[in-house]
């Protein structure tokens, strides 16, 4: 048997040459940044100051990273933070899976109506103001539950979650009603484990959302040293070493080495080292929830 190859067109072999050479550039423009900020943080921060510095740090040094987590409440506030993310996570997922499960029901008469309700939560919102003082009637002031309570729901994820559910057979339902399910039962024991990949997108939403947030601590916990979160740490840090611009660098060592060069950080550096601080543990996690990310958004991102 003659094995005759198909003969490839000039057209198709533009293509996929564009293609390839657009996707490296890509990889290198995505890429690049990223490890520009990590060489610069294990960089001397007197040096960084000269410029130069691409993808390896041209002399290298731990000092930006100890100037972050040697003495203050750092390791605290990392726990903090850590805490608020699952906890936040688990119950966003449980509670709006449930909100949108309700609101799918066709039977459910007041369905519309809610829907609309928390779309305009979307479009509009009181304030800073207004929610200072609805967090301080509520007593949350000051107490960790502020970080986990405003943010139970959220409109954009319930939308995606209704519309995975809307798209998940009715035959499943109606078979356990005829076995004798509640809508609970059949929440837990179907719903839920079938909204899998939806899980996992709006996990990571609500994950990153809440593992990068400083503000509310700012605004309600600020008083509160055992409640300060490691963005907020790390914000107080960047800002006290942006008070020597005048004189760039700032002492991070201890005893005799604190004036020398090598025991130094700048704005500069000591921002790269916070960058990647922030960035390590969700890119940690990405990897485990990126098969179910972009199945999960484009199926229910579906319009109804």
């Amino acid at each position: 048997m003659i094995n005759r190859r198909k003969p490839v067109r000039i057209g198709d072999a533009v293509f996929n040459t564009f293609n390839f050479v657009f996707m490296v550039l890509l990889m290198i423009v995505t890429l690049y940044p990223f490890l520009n900020t990590l060489a610069i943080s294990f960089n001397n921060g007197v040096d960084t100051l000269r410029g130069g510095i691409y993808l390896w740090p041209r002399e290298f040094s731990f000092q930006n990273y100890k100037a972050i987590f040697i003495g203050g409440n750092v390791f605290h506030a990392f726990l903090v933070s850590v805490e608020r993310t699952v906890i936040s996570t688990v119950l966003n997922l449980f509670l709006t899976t449930m909100l949108s499960f309700t609101l799918s029901r066709k039977e459910y008469v007041f369905r519309k109506p809610i829907t609309i309700v928390f779309v305009l939560t979307m479009y509009f919102n009181a304030g800073i103001i207004p929610n200072y003082f609805l967090i301080k009637n509520l007593h949350l002031l000051n107490s960790f539950w502020v970080y986990v309570l405003p943010s139970l729901i959220a409109a954009f994820n319930m939308i995606v979650i209704r519309t995975f559910i809307i798209g998940i057979p009715e035959s499943f339902v109606e078979s356990a009603r005829i076995d004798g399910a509640g809508d609970f039962r059949i929440f837990i024991q179907i719903i839920f484990p079938l909204c899998k990949p939806v899980l996992a997108t709006i996990a990571l939403f609500v994950a990153v959302g809440a593992w990068n947030t400083w503000f509310d601590t700012f605004l309600y916990c600020s008083s509160k040293q055992n409640l300060s979160t490691l963005q907020y740490e790390l914000m107080k840090l960047l800002s006290s070493t942006q008070n020597f611009n005048a004189n760039p660098a700032l002492a991070a060592g201890v005893g005799a080495n604190s004036q020398t060069a090598d025991t130094m950080v700048t704005s500069l550096s000591i921002r790269a080292a916070i960058t990647i601080v922030a960035a390590v543990p969700i890119i940690i996690v990405y990897p485990f929830l990126q098969r179910y990310f972009v199945v999960g958004l484009n199926v229910g991102g579906v319009k109804e």
